[in-house]
């Protein structure tokens, strides 16, 4: 996939943002006001999104959200999708919650400080005041996961204090043996008798500006994304969803959008691991790639001054 497939541990350090995200709360109402013009703009766009599963200062990597495997350091993997020019980077603290407790805002920090692209962060989220010390951190938007369910006046909370640009409920959900689906908290452990589709619509209607769906079915899978459930959550809602769980190719990238009328993808074994013995390479689609599988005018071109040639590739900035 692409022309340049590299090891998670191989990556020559690149000059971080240093305070990038550290002025955020600083700057107030107009660097809310700036951030929700930015991401209205990307959201006319067809965000193309890797999602790094975090434990400690390690990234984990999950088949149906059981038997995670380490993989390496977030710190280095951002530099990676630096070089790749990724639309947004989704971090999980995976065990945030079952340790009662945010995601590590040094960890956060230390990532955020060497990432270009857009941060979205979640994992044990339960307060305001964890969310201000995320955003001060760097991350650009938050998500909620279990207090959603828990404690759903938190969303609302958020949104009123931060924007509904900021805060990202997410909605882990399995079918059950009848064909029903069913929301999942605490890492995919607790069935909570939800419909994902009701609950995705409460969230929508209490404040929330987008919603990310994973099915623990397909997740890491590679084996294409449950477009059942991704069009039945996305055509019920009018804020934006994004897609997560099994994405294998580009081609499952396209379904997501075009079949399950998702906003936006997001995978991560699909970017973490290269080939069918699943071996440790981060690699994100090229332009070529994406236009194959979206019409152009869908994605953010990666390339610096790319022409779109008229069988769909793209020729480079450059003239390679």
């Amino acid at each position: 996939m692409g022309a340049a497939v590299l090891p998670l541990m191989q990556f020559s350090k690149r000059c971080g943002r240093g305070a990038r995200g550290k002025a955020t709360l600083a700057r107030g109402n107009t660097s809310t006001v700036a951030m929700s013009q930015r991401r209205s703009l990307q959201m006319q766009k067809i965000r193309v999104i890797p999602v790094l599963l975090l434990k400690e200062w390690g990234i984990e990597k999950s088949i149906r959200f059981q038997d995670p495997v380490y993989i390496g350091s977030p710190i280095n993997a951002a530099r990676v999708f630096n070089g790749r020019n990724v639309d947004e980077l989704i971090l999980l603290d995976i065990v945030a919650t079952e340790r009662k407790r945010p995601p590590i805002i040094e960890v956060i920090s230390q990532i955020t400080e060497e990432a270009f692209m857009p941060v979205t962060v979640g994992g044990g989220i339960r307060d305001i005041s964890t969310i201000r010390e995320l955003l001060t951190a760097g991350a650009d938007r938050v998500v909620i996961n279990t207090c959603a369910v828990e404690q759903p006046n938190l969303v609302t909370q958020a949104a009123d204090r931060f924007g509904s640009q900021c805060v990202v409920v997410s909605v882990d959900a399995k079918r059950n043996p009848d064909g029903s689906y069913e929301v999942y908290t605490h890492g995919g452990t607790r069935a909570t008798g939800l419909d994902p589709v009701s609950h995705a619509r409460r969230m929508q209607d209490i404040g929330c500006g987008e919603i990310l769906l994973t099915s623990i079915d397909r997740d890491g899978t590679m084996d294409g994304y449950d477009l059942e459930l991704t069009q039945r959550v996305s055509d019920s809602l009018t804020i934006p969803l994004i897609a997560c769980g099994g994405a294998g190719s580009v081609e499952h990238l396209a379904d997501a959008v075009g079949v399950g009328h998702a906003s936006a993808v997001a995978a991560g074994a699909f970017f973490l691991f290269f080939g069918q013995r699943r071996t440790v390479l981060l690699t994100y689609p090229n332009d070529n790639e994406l236009t194959q599988a979206f019409d152009p005018s869908q994605i953010r071109l990666k390339t610096s001054n790319p022409t779109v040639l008229p069988d769909g590739a793209v020729k480079q900035g450059n003239g390679k």
